[in-house]
């Protein structure tokens, strides 16, 4: 007796599997065929020779179980060699990126140390200046987020700045840490090529390199946050560089960028949304804040953005002492301006 033939949708779900097992085969030889360029700078040979060979356990051997078994022993060898490739802070670092900043929390005193006040002319012509910095926690006024849009199809570069009475404010990017002769690849930056880096500066660095230098458009957007929300975030800031300093971590342009690690702090605050694709198309990620009450909601999102937008104001403001008020000036009203608790 004959067993009856496999229904039509049986048949599609097998298809389906396969070709869904297939793809993410591809997926995975071409991450190993990248990684092992990047990360090992396997030559070109070696690496065709290893898609030949992969392709070769995937799709071709037989039995098929065996060939997808060993597949999938060949990629874990690699992925747990690639996890083995440690960061270091001990390298020949470029010049704006040479010391690895530090934050001590009293009480209320905060000190920061190698903070970052930079007077740049041009990217390659600048007068360094490493200081030190205190700052009082209970004259806290809120947090602001800095968009830096530097021309890639949907993407910025994110900031976040500290607003203080009576002090100038505490802006903080992540970047990438670049060795001197190393430039910044986005391929690259899903690799283990940079380490992960806390700009910790002066608002006069952090924006003036990218409006007067870079000839980027910057917007400040004061975000709707209580005080005490605000002081936390840079707390939990604070004890990330600490241990930056004494361990060191990847940059990845997909789980470690600058507005990743902004939603990863907020996380730890309990303060995270789910995860929205703007967090990632970032140049969009104003209006995700402005739709969830985060930001200035008294005007359109359209008048907000206008104002909102401070490049030709730094510009205009130079090196003049006055910057971080002068930038401000036309903002939208802080919505939350009590200060933080004793």
């Amino acid at each position: 007796m004959t067993s009856p033939r496999p229904s039509a949708w049986r048949t599609w779900a097998r298809r389906s599997a396969r070709t869904g097992v297939a793809f993410v085969e591809l997926l995975c030889i071409g991450w190993c065929a990248l990684a092992l360029r990047i990360d090992a700078s396997v030559s070109i040979g070696l690496v065709i020779a290893f898609v030949v060979g992969a392709l070769g356990l995937a799709f071709f051997l037989r039995p098929r179980w065996l060939g997808h078994g060993l597949f999938v022993l060949l990629f874990g060898a690699l992925v747990v060699w690639w996890l083995q490739i440690e960061p270091r802070n001990d390298r020949n670092w470029l010049a704006d990126v040479a010391r690895t900043p530090r934050m001590e929390v009293e009480g209320d005193q905060l000190t920061v140390h190698d903070l970052r006040n930079f007077d740049y002319r041009s990217d390659e012509d600048f007068t360094p200046r490493w200081e030190e910095r205190r700052y009082d926690l209970s004259r806290l006024i809120g947090v602001d987020l800095l968009l830096s849009d530097w021309g890639a199809p949907g993407i910025v570069h994110t900031m976040v700045s500290w607003e203080f009475d009576g002090a100038p404010p505490l802006a903080i990017s992540i970047e990438t840490r670049k060795e001197v002769g190393e430039s910044y690849s986005a391929l690259r930056g899903f690799f283990r090529q940079f380490e992960l880096y806390y700009v910790v500066g002066d608002e006069r660095d952090l924006i003036r390199v990218r409006t007067n230098c870079r000839d980027e458009r910057v917007r400040l957007y004061r975000l709707n946050v209580p005080v005490s929300v605000a002081r936390a975030l840079l707390l939990g800031y604070a004890a990330r560089v600490n241990h930056l300093a004494e361990e060191p971590a990847w940059y990845n342009a997909l789980t470690a960028n600058c507005t990743t690690t902004i939603r990863l702090h907020a996380s730890e605050l309990g303060l995270a949304h789910r995860l929205n694709w703007r967090l990632y198309a970032n140049k969009y990620s104003d209006e995700l804040l402005y739709r969830r009450g985060e930001l200035d909601t008294t005007l359109s999102f359209e008048e907000l953005r206008r104002r909102s937008d401070i490049t030709d104001a730094a510009r205009a403001a130079g090196n003049d002492a006055e910057f971080s008020k002068s930038i401000r000036l036309g903002l939208p009203v802080r919505a939350q301006a009590n200060p933080a608790p004793h």
